[in-house]
Protein backbone atom coordinates (compact mmCIF):
# COMPACT_ATOMS: atom_id res chain seq x y z
CA UNK A 1 0.00 0.00 0.00
CA UNK A 2 0.90 3.55 -0.30
CA UNK A 3 2.87 5.51 2.31
CA UNK A 4 0.99 7.70 5.24
CA UNK A 5 -0.35 10.39 3.18
CA UNK A 6 -3.76 11.94 2.73
CA UNK A 7 -6.67 9.37 2.42
CA UNK A 8 -8.15 9.00 -1.10
CA UNK A 9 -10.73 7.06 -2.76
CA UNK A 10 -10.79 5.68 -6.22
CA UNK A 11 -14.07 4.67 -7.39
CA UNK A 12 -14.92 1.86 -10.48
CA UNK A 13 -17.55 0.11 -11.56
CA UNK A 14 -15.77 -3.29 -12.26
CA UNK A 15 -15.90 -6.85 -13.34
CA UNK A 16 -16.18 -9.72 -10.57
CA UNK A 17 -13.21 -11.19 -11.52
CA UNK A 18 -11.17 -7.34 -10.82
CA UNK A 19 -12.79 -7.12 -7.60
CA UNK A 20 -11.63 -10.86 -6.45
CA UNK A 21 -8.06 -9.92 -7.37
CA UNK A 22 -8.65 -6.62 -5.20
CA UNK A 23 -9.41 -8.58 -2.34
CA UNK A 24 -6.66 -11.32 -2.86
CA UNK A 25 -4.67 -8.21 -2.78
CA UNK A 26 -5.56 -6.84 0.65
CA UNK A 27 -7.02 -3.70 -0.52
CA UNK A 28 -10.09 -1.72 1.61
CA UNK A 29 -12.99 -1.81 -0.44
CA UNK A 30 -16.79 -0.99 -0.08
CA UNK A 31 -18.50 -2.89 -2.61
CA UNK A 32 -22.39 -2.62 -3.84
CA UNK A 33 -23.49 -5.41 -6.66
CA UNK A 34 -26.28 -7.75 -7.17
CA UNK A 35 -26.55 -11.16 -4.96
CA UNK A 36 -25.44 -12.82 -7.60
CA UNK A 37 -22.00 -11.04 -7.56
CA UNK A 38 -21.59 -10.39 -3.87
CA UNK A 39 -22.11 -14.50 -2.81
CA UNK A 40 -19.09 -16.23 -2.68
CA UNK A 41 -16.41 -13.51 -2.93
CA UNK A 42 -13.57 -14.12 -1.04
CA UNK A 43 -12.81 -13.24 2.71
CA UNK A 44 -10.93 -10.09 3.03
CA UNK A 45 -10.79 -6.57 4.07
CA UNK A 46 -14.60 -5.48 2.55
CA UNK A 47 -17.95 -4.53 3.32
CA UNK A 48 -20.81 -4.68 0.56
CA UNK A 49 -24.21 -4.13 0.01
CA UNK A 50 -26.84 -5.15 -2.33
CA UNK A 51 -28.38 -2.98 -4.88
CA UNK A 52 -27.98 -3.35 -9.10
CA UNK A 53 -28.15 0.50 -9.44
CA UNK A 54 -25.30 2.41 -9.93
CA UNK A 55 -24.33 5.90 -11.28
CA UNK A 56 -21.12 4.90 -13.07
CA UNK A 57 -18.55 7.56 -14.61
CA UNK A 58 -20.43 6.95 -17.98
CA UNK A 59 -23.86 7.60 -16.54
CA UNK A 60 -26.75 5.82 -14.77
CA UNK A 61 -26.69 1.74 -15.55
CA UNK A 62 -28.66 -0.51 -14.29
CA UNK A 63 -26.29 -4.47 -14.28
CA UNK A 64 -26.54 -6.88 -12.23
CA UNK A 65 -23.45 -8.35 -13.63
CA UNK A 66 -20.88 -5.77 -12.33
CA UNK A 67 -19.83 -4.57 -8.37
CA UNK A 68 -19.05 -0.67 -8.06
CA UNK A 69 -16.36 -0.70 -5.53
CA UNK A 70 -14.88 2.09 -3.86
CA UNK A 71 -11.15 1.67 -3.19
CA UNK A 72 -9.35 3.33 0.18
CA UNK A 73 -6.26 4.31 -1.12
CA UNK A 74 -2.98 5.82 1.41
CA UNK A 75 -3.65 3.71 3.66
CA UNK A 76 -0.23 2.97 5.05
CA UNK A 77 -0.17 1.30 8.96
CA UNK A 78 -3.03 3.62 9.44
CA UNK A 79 -5.88 0.73 9.41
CA UNK A 80 -9.62 0.65 9.29
CA UNK A 81 -11.90 -1.16 11.43
CA UNK A 82 -14.20 -3.40 10.04
CA UNK A 83 -17.49 -4.59 12.38
CA UNK A 84 -20.63 -5.52 12.22
CA UNK A 85 -23.86 -4.69 14.18
CA UNK A 86 -27.19 -6.20 15.42
CA UNK A 87 -30.45 -4.36 17.18
CA UNK A 88 -28.40 -5.09 20.11
CA UNK A 89 -24.96 -3.42 19.15
CA UNK A 90 -25.87 -0.73 16.28
CA UNK A 91 -25.92 1.77 19.28
CA UNK A 92 -22.21 1.65 19.79
CA UNK A 93 -21.63 2.88 16.04
CA UNK A 94 -20.53 6.54 16.54
CA UNK A 95 -18.80 5.42 19.96
CA UNK A 96 -16.67 3.31 18.15
CA UNK A 97 -15.74 5.59 15.52
CA UNK A 98 -12.58 5.99 15.23
CA UNK A 99 -11.39 9.80 16.25
CA UNK A 100 -10.93 12.31 13.64
CA UNK A 101 -11.89 9.77 11.11
CA UNK A 102 -15.47 8.60 9.59
CA UNK A 103 -17.29 5.34 9.35
CA UNK A 104 -18.94 4.21 6.52
CA UNK A 105 -22.37 2.23 7.21
CA UNK A 106 -24.59 -0.36 5.00
CA UNK A 107 -28.00 -1.62 6.75
CA UNK A 108 -30.26 -3.62 4.72
CA UNK A 109 -33.73 -2.29 3.46
CA UNK A 110 -36.57 -3.20 6.10
CA UNK A 111 -34.44 -4.76 8.46
CA UNK A 112 -35.04 -4.57 12.42
CA UNK A 113 -31.40 -3.30 12.53
CA UNK A 114 -32.63 -0.51 9.52
CA UNK A 115 -35.69 0.08 11.64
CA UNK A 116 -33.52 0.46 15.15
CA UNK A 117 -31.26 2.79 13.11
CA UNK A 118 -34.03 4.93 11.25
CA UNK A 119 -35.39 5.59 15.12
CA UNK A 120 -32.74 6.11 17.35
CA UNK A 121 -29.89 7.10 15.65
CA UNK A 122 -30.18 10.72 16.31
CA UNK A 123 -30.46 10.14 20.19
CA UNK A 124 -26.80 6.80 19.69
CA UNK A 125 -23.47 8.20 22.26
CA UNK A 126 -21.44 10.21 20.34
CA UNK A 127 -23.63 10.98 17.62
CA UNK A 128 -22.67 14.06 14.91
CA UNK A 129 -19.37 14.00 16.68
CA UNK A 130 -18.32 11.41 14.65
CA UNK A 131 -19.14 11.60 10.79
CA UNK A 132 -21.21 8.40 9.88
CA UNK A 133 -22.32 8.39 6.21
CA UNK A 134 -23.50 4.97 4.16
CA UNK A 135 -26.44 3.43 2.31
CA UNK A 136 -29.59 0.79 2.93
CA UNK A 137 -29.03 -2.15 0.06
CA UNK A 138 -31.99 -3.02 -1.76
CA UNK A 139 -32.50 -5.68 -4.59
CA UNK A 140 -33.69 -4.99 -8.56
CA UNK A 141 -37.39 -3.27 -8.48
CA UNK A 142 -38.69 -6.52 -10.13
CA UNK A 143 -37.23 -8.68 -7.01
CA UNK A 144 -39.12 -7.20 -4.17
CA UNK A 145 -40.98 -9.98 -3.75
CA UNK A 146 -38.29 -12.65 -3.78
CA UNK A 147 -35.19 -11.57 -2.71
CA UNK A 148 -34.24 -9.57 0.45
CA UNK A 149 -31.94 -7.16 0.84
CA UNK A 150 -28.55 -8.28 2.27
CA UNK A 151 -25.18 -6.69 3.47
CA UNK A 152 -21.47 -8.51 3.21
CA UNK A 153 -18.97 -9.03 6.05
CA UNK A 154 -16.08 -9.54 4.03
CA UNK A 155 -14.04 -11.11 7.49
CA UNK A 156 -16.46 -13.36 7.88
CA UNK A 157 -15.74 -15.66 4.90
CA UNK A 158 -18.12 -13.03 2.52
CA UNK A 159 -20.99 -14.03 4.82
CA UNK A 160 -23.76 -11.79 3.81
CA UNK A 161 -26.36 -11.54 6.49
CA UNK A 162 -29.92 -9.38 5.89
CA UNK A 163 -31.17 -8.80 9.74
CA UNK A 164 -27.09 -7.17 10.99
CA UNK A 165 -25.58 -3.90 9.42
CA UNK A 166 -21.77 -3.38 8.12
CA UNK A 167 -19.64 -0.53 8.90
CA UNK A 168 -16.28 0.20 8.13
CA UNK A 169 -13.99 2.83 10.43
CA UNK A 170 -11.55 4.70 8.49
CA UNK A 171 -8.75 6.90 10.44
CA UNK A 172 -7.39 9.70 8.48
CA UNK A 173 -4.30 11.69 9.07
CA UNK A 174 -3.80 14.86 10.83
CA UNK A 175 -5.00 17.77 8.27
CA UNK A 176 -7.66 15.68 6.61
CA UNK A 177 -10.72 16.86 7.86
CA UNK A 178 -14.29 14.63 6.85
CA UNK A 179 -17.51 16.46 6.00
CA UNK A 180 -20.72 14.85 4.92
CA UNK A 181 -22.82 16.56 2.71
CA UNK A 182 -26.28 16.02 1.46
CA UNK A 183 -28.35 17.52 -1.35
CA UNK A 184 -32.33 17.55 -0.99
CA UNK A 185 -34.61 18.90 -3.57
CA UNK A 186 -37.63 18.72 -0.87
CA UNK A 187 -39.00 20.73 1.65
CA UNK A 188 -42.59 20.72 3.19
CA UNK A 189 -45.49 21.85 1.86
CA UNK A 190 -48.28 23.89 2.97
CA UNK A 191 -50.92 20.74 2.81
CA UNK A 192 -52.74 18.89 5.19
CA UNK A 193 -50.37 17.23 8.53
CA UNK A 194 -50.35 13.81 9.00
CA UNK A 195 -49.85 11.03 11.66
CA UNK A 196 -49.60 7.67 12.22
CA UNK A 197 -50.62 5.78 14.93
CA UNK A 198 -47.82 3.19 14.81
CA UNK A 199 -44.11 3.24 13.39
CA UNK A 200 -42.78 0.88 10.49
CA UNK A 201 -42.55 0.65 6.72
CA UNK A 202 -45.43 -0.71 6.33
CA UNK A 203 -48.88 1.74 7.04
CA UNK A 204 -52.65 1.63 7.17
CA UNK A 205 -54.43 4.08 8.99
CA UNK A 206 -53.30 7.87 9.39
CA UNK A 207 -54.72 10.96 11.03
CA UNK A 208 -54.89 13.88 8.32
CA UNK A 209 -55.57 17.24 9.97
CA UNK A 210 -57.08 14.82 12.89
CA UNK A 211 -59.77 13.20 10.33
CA UNK A 212 -58.98 9.32 10.56
CA UNK A 213 -58.36 7.74 6.66
CA UNK A 214 -56.57 4.36 5.35
CA UNK A 215 -53.39 6.37 4.33
CA UNK A 216 -53.68 4.09 0.41
CA UNK A 217 -57.55 5.87 0.32
CA UNK A 218 -56.02 9.05 1.14
CA UNK A 219 -53.43 8.89 -1.44
CA UNK A 220 -55.80 7.49 -4.61
CA UNK A 221 -58.95 9.71 -3.20
CA UNK A 222 -57.02 12.90 -3.48
CA UNK A 223 -54.46 11.38 -6.55
CA UNK A 224 -51.48 12.23 -4.46
CA UNK A 225 -48.10 12.34 -6.63
CA UNK A 226 -46.30 9.39 -4.44
CA UNK A 227 -43.19 10.55 -6.55
CA UNK A 228 -43.47 13.08 -3.37
CA UNK A 229 -41.98 12.02 -0.44
CA UNK A 230 -43.43 13.16 2.97
CA UNK A 231 -41.31 15.40 5.09
CA UNK A 232 -40.54 16.06 8.51
CA UNK A 233 -38.99 18.99 9.97
CA UNK A 234 -36.27 17.24 12.36
CA UNK A 235 -34.92 20.22 14.20
CA UNK A 236 -34.64 22.30 10.65
CA UNK A 237 -33.09 19.83 8.76
CA UNK A 238 -35.95 18.11 6.13
CA UNK A 239 -36.15 14.66 6.62
CA UNK A 240 -37.92 12.46 3.56
CA UNK A 241 -40.00 9.39 4.07
CA UNK A 242 -40.64 8.09 0.49
CA UNK A 243 -43.54 5.98 -1.26
CA UNK A 244 -42.66 2.61 -2.49
CA UNK A 245 -45.96 0.85 -3.40
CA UNK A 246 -49.79 2.11 -2.55
CA UNK A 247 -51.47 -1.43 -2.08
CA UNK A 248 -55.02 -1.83 -1.66
CA UNK A 249 -54.87 -2.33 2.00
CA UNK A 250 -50.63 -1.29 3.35
CA UNK A 251 -48.82 1.58 1.53
CA UNK A 252 -44.93 0.18 1.91
CA UNK A 253 -42.81 3.09 2.69
CA UNK A 254 -38.53 3.05 1.85
CA UNK A 255 -38.21 4.53 5.79
CA UNK A 256 -40.27 4.10 8.75
CA UNK A 257 -42.85 6.79 10.03
CA UNK A 258 -43.11 7.54 13.63
CA UNK A 259 -45.72 8.12 16.16
CA UNK A 260 -44.94 11.04 17.43
CA UNK A 261 -43.47 12.82 13.98
CA UNK A 262 -45.80 15.34 12.02
CA UNK A 263 -45.54 14.57 8.42
CA UNK A 264 -46.28 16.83 5.00
CA UNK A 265 -46.23 16.07 1.60
CA UNK A 266 -43.40 17.83 0.03
CA UNK A 267 -43.80 20.70 -2.30
CA UNK A 268 -44.07 20.08 -5.85
CA UNK A 269 -40.84 20.12 -7.80
CA UNK A 270 -42.05 21.68 -11.19
CA UNK A 271 -39.33 20.02 -13.31
CA UNK A 272 -38.11 17.10 -11.39
CA UNK A 273 -34.83 16.47 -13.77
CA UNK A 274 -34.26 19.95 -14.37
CA UNK A 275 -34.61 20.42 -10.87
CA UNK A 276 -32.02 17.71 -9.64
CA UNK A 277 -29.38 18.75 -11.75
CA UNK A 278 -29.44 22.49 -11.22
CA UNK A 279 -28.94 21.22 -7.28
CA UNK A 280 -26.13 19.54 -8.13
CA UNK A 281 -24.45 22.19 -10.18
CA UNK A 282 -24.41 24.01 -7.24
CA UNK A 283 -22.60 21.20 -5.03
CA UNK A 284 -19.28 20.99 -6.99
CA UNK A 285 -17.24 23.26 -5.09
CA UNK A 286 -16.22 19.99 -2.51
CA UNK A 287 -14.46 17.03 -4.50
CA UNK A 288 -16.89 14.29 -3.25
CA UNK A 289 -14.81 11.10 -1.95
CA UNK A 290 -17.96 8.75 -1.57
CA UNK A 291 -21.51 9.48 -2.66
CA UNK A 292 -25.17 7.74 -2.95
CA UNK A 293 -28.21 8.60 -3.95
CA UNK A 294 -31.52 7.65 -4.15
CA UNK A 295 -32.97 4.53 -6.09
CA UNK A 296 -35.78 7.03 -6.26
CA UNK A 297 -33.93 10.00 -8.03
CA UNK A 298 -32.44 7.65 -9.99
CA UNK A 299 -36.20 6.88 -11.45
CA UNK A 300 -37.82 10.19 -11.51
CA UNK A 301 -35.21 11.93 -12.64
CA UNK A 302 -34.46 9.27 -15.64
CA UNK A 303 -30.82 9.09 -14.30
CA UNK A 304 -30.16 5.94 -16.88
CA UNK A 305 -27.90 6.51 -19.19
CA UNK A 306 -26.83 10.28 -17.73
CA UNK A 307 -24.07 11.67 -15.72
CA UNK A 308 -24.64 13.52 -12.31
CA UNK A 309 -21.01 15.53 -12.74
CA UNK A 310 -18.47 13.93 -9.70
CA UNK A 311 -21.25 12.01 -7.74
CA UNK A 312 -21.09 8.69 -8.94
CA UNK A 313 -22.01 5.65 -7.01
CA UNK A 314 -24.63 3.49 -5.40
CA UNK A 315 -28.40 4.02 -6.38
CA UNK A 316 -29.97 2.79 -2.86
CA UNK A 317 -33.09 2.24 -1.19
CA UNK A 318 -31.88 4.92 1.47
CA UNK A 319 -29.21 7.09 2.42
CA UNK A 320 -27.20 7.59 5.96
CA UNK A 321 -25.58 11.13 6.44
CA UNK A 322 -25.59 10.32 10.31
CA UNK A 323 -29.67 10.11 10.60
CA UNK A 324 -31.57 8.17 7.69
CA UNK A 325 -32.16 10.00 4.67
CA UNK A 326 -34.60 8.67 1.39
CA UNK A 327 -34.63 10.72 -1.84
CA UNK A 328 -31.55 12.36 -0.97
CA UNK A 329 -28.07 12.74 -2.16
CA UNK A 330 -25.37 12.18 0.37
CA UNK A 331 -21.44 12.06 -0.03
CA UNK A 332 -18.55 12.93 1.93
CA UNK A 333 -15.31 14.97 1.39
CA UNK A 334 -11.80 15.18 2.46
CA UNK A 335 -10.55 18.65 3.18
CA UNK A 336 -7.25 19.96 3.80
CA UNK A 337 -7.77 21.54 7.70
Amino acid sequence: MAGDGNIAFNNELLDRDAVIQKIERGDYLIIAGDESQLAGLPSGNWIAGTIPYFMSGEGGVVDQSKLYVNTLEGLGSRLPRITMYDTNSISRIAQEGIEGGFTIVILPASSEVHLKYAQEAPDFPNMFFSPIIGWISGVHLDQLESLKPKVGFGLASGMLSDSQAVAMHVPLPEGQEPHVRTVNLFTQGDGPALRFPTRGFNVNECQIDGQSWKFSDYLKENKIDTRLPLVANYCGMMVNVSIQEVLDGDVKLYAPVFPDIEYHFATPVDDYVNGFNEVLSHNTSHAASFSCNCILNFLYSELEGKKTGQFTGPMTFGEVAYQLMNQTMVYLTLDNS
